[in-house]
């Protein structure tokens, strides 16, 4: 990988932003989010100044944080006039080159993931230095063509067999670099690479190696799985920019405050580790353990216009519950309980307990499995109720009424289900600490597949 790129990986969201080293204490940035702290370090960091801000699209999976970068150090943003933004940028269009002092920066249209994409080829003379893909070109696969209408993914499908093979013809040894990577629900096989080159694309990447545009189409959309409710809104909001001007704040709620807000239609938010949200919660709070997924899961489950009560742990830090929440569009955070749950206990607060249980003592036929359909697919308590999480609620009812345990990967979903399951008004529910594997270890029997 070049030397002067700088990834910045977001693990939760499964994405890459970039920084390239202009050379001059000058720094292209590539596709930022809102939540800057890791851009603005890495600048820092090296001594750079971000003189430059490129999108690829308009992004379904987090606010952009260009028009942010624009205000606070003045960076000139770069895109593609395709895109409509109504904010202030150089609209560029395909063949459209940018000078960055030294180095050169083209654009190619690539539409398929989104209509307007543009993927940036930096050119050093002649030289194909590198390609940010964003959602065109991702190591192993392509990212999704279902976001913008349903009814277009044919079409976007089509497209994107076209794009891929105008990038195929770049030089092998030009680096690929995408926006999308391993982690994100706009497609990428799990456990890949998140960089890679032309030429081990071309020989190593299934959907260039099809046989013809309509086997592409066919292999792509067959991979197409659930994505969170919230990619259907930030694409509009990223069309007109987003700018933070006062750092996000949790503000500090008593017992009362929060017993009127829940009254009035708010949701608690359990942000404490899967074991201390099942030794007692506020009954009918969300549980979504802090981790870097928080704000997917955060994204798919709350509706963007209700009230937000968070409960977390003192060693919780604020910052990364309100960065990722606003990352994916979500301002309602109405504060935290002051004092946690020690707190709401304290002033004789009812709560909740949900046992967390180990995998010997499963019986399978009273399993709900919550993991996505490929992990399940690829091994799964056989008898057990398969239902990804982002659908659990709608399916609630039709599950048997006796005590389940909800089970994932390692139990931080599984924790969000349970809790899932007894706002909807089941009983005896519990939540399995580890996964598949655990249970087929602890047992000796076999998992199902498919």
């Amino acid at each position: 990988m070049d030397e002067r790129l700088i990834p910045l990986v977001d693990e939760g969201l499964g994405n890459s932003a970039y920084l390239f080293d202009l050379g001059d204490g000058r720094a292209l940035a590539v596709d930022p989010s809102l939540d800057l702290r890791a851009t603005e370090a890495a600048a820092a960091g090296h001594g750079l100044r971000i003189a430059y801000a490129a999108e690829t699209h308009l992004h379904a999976d987090f606010l952009s944080g260009a028009c942010q970068l624009a205000r606070d150090h003045g960076t000139q943003l770069l895109a593609s006039a395709a895109g409509q933004r109504t904010f202030e940028h150089r609209r560029l269009d395909d063949g459209d080159e940018v000078d960055l002092g030294g180095l050169r920066l083209r654009a190619v249209a690539t539409p398929g993931h989104t209509p307007e994409h543009l993927s940036f080829l930096l050119l050093d003379g002649d030289r194909e230095v590198g390609v940010f893909t964003g959602g065109s070109l991702i190591v192993g696969a392509a990212a999704r063509t279902d976001l913008i209408d349903p009814s277009r993914t044919e079409e976007l499908a089509r497209a994107q067999y076209a794009s891929l093979r105008r990038l195929a013809t770049l030089a092998d040894a030009t680096e690929v670099w995408p926006t999308h990577g391993a982690g994100s629900f706009c497609s990428a096989p799990p456990g890949a690479a998140r960089t890679s080159t032309i030429g081990e694309q071309k020989t190593g990447n299934p959907l260039l190696t099809a046989s013809d545009e309509d086997t592409f189409v066919r292999m792509l959309t067959e991979s197409l799985g659930s994505y969170p409710a919230y990619f259907a809104r930030l694409g509009e909001l990223n069309r007109h920019g987003h700018i933070v001007t006062v750092p996000p704040l949790l503000p500090s709620l008593d017992v009362a405050q929060v017993r009127r807000l829940v009254g009035e239609g708010a949701v608690v938010v359990d942000v404490r580790p899967v074991r201390d949200y099942g030794a007692g919660h506020i009954p009918g709070s969300v549980a979504i353990p802090l981790r870097a997924q928080f704000a997917t899961w955060l994204g798919w489950l709350i509706p963007p216009d209700v009230p937000i009560v968070v409960v977390r742990d003192p060693g919780q830090d604020a910052a990364d519950i309100l960065w990722p929440a606003l990352n994916v569009g979500y301002t309602g955070i109405a504060g935290e309980l002051a004092g946690g749950i020690a707190a709401w206990t304290a002033a004789d607060g009812t709560t909740a307990t949900t046992p967390v249980v180990g995998a010997a003592e499963l019986d399978p036929a009273n399993v709900v499995d919550v993991r996505q359909d490929n992990e399940t697919a690829a091994g799964h308590l056989p008898g057990a109720h398969l239902i990804e999480l982002g659908s659990l609620t709608e399916h609630a009812s039709g599950l048997p009424a006796r005590p389940v345990t909800v089970m994932c990967g390692h139990g931080e979903r599984a924790a969000t289900g349970a809790s899932l399951l007894e706002c909807a008004g089941h009983a005896g529910v519990s939540i399995l600490a580890g996964g598949a594997h655990d249970w087929a270890h602890a047992t000796g029997r076999r998992l199902a597949t498919g």
